[in-house]
């Protein structure tokens, strides 16, 4: 993607926050009908990511093992109006822009249809969402009877993504000045996007 240096985001921590905290990512791949994307919950697991498909979903079929996928996490967005710009009143020399933050994995995938394999996948994925959402209540795999959850991992492909390279891009008008920033902020607060506001001035801190 075209990622200025002033927007490239280089802070592991900020990147890895980015994709705990948007984990339904858009995977595409180059199959022999075209570019395919599939918006799947994927999970860290190591140096790469879990998840896993429906059977029903022909993607894992087409797409061999070892085939380059990229998995596209987006973060907040937002609409930025030149009218919030200090600078505006003084200069007028302001377009609006949109702000975002965005992760984009490269990997290839590996495709399993292992009992094993397929369990750990689900165990992971909702015990990291069921622990956040349930807290001492969460769902466990253990709560469904066996043959019923036998009969739903039968209808599921699981899958790895080895990670070959990670890009990141925070556009957040760091190429404007402090004063323009924290009047963005202050507006998008406004408006009830404090997530975009509260990355910006992170952003401007580092």
């Amino acid at each position: 993607m075209y990622n200025p240096t002033h927007f490239t985001e280089t802070d592991q921590a900020e990147i890895e926050r980015l994709i705990h905290a948007c984990p339904l990512a858009a995977v595409v791949a180059q199959t022999g009908d075209g570019l395919n994307a599939d918006h799947l919950p994927l999970l860290r697991d190591g140096a790469g990511f879990l998840g896993h498909v429906a059977l029903a979903n022909p993607i894992h079929r087409i797409l061999p093992d070892g085939a380059p996928v990229l998995a596209i996490f987006r973060a907040g967005d937002a609409y930025v109006s030149p009218n919030w710009y200090p600078s505006k009143a003084e200069t007028h020399k302001a377009v609006p822009t949109w702000n975002y933050q965005v992760v984009q994995v490269h990997g290839t995938i590996r495709w399993s249809h292992e009992d094993k394999d397929k369990r750990r996948a689900v165990a992971l994925l909702t015990a990291r969402h069921e622990k956040e959402t349930n807290g001492k209540t969460a769902w466990r795999m253990g709560d469904a009877p066996e043959d019923f959850l036998v009969d739903m991992l039968a209808r599921i492909v699981a899958f790895r993504i080895e990670v070959t390279r990670i890009e990141a891009k925070s556009k957040l008008n760091q190429n404007r000045s402090v004063a323009d920033i924290d009047a963005v902020a202050q507006a998008l607060e406004s408006r009830g996007n404090h997530a975009v506001a509260q990355a910006m001035r992170r952003a401007t801190k580092g």
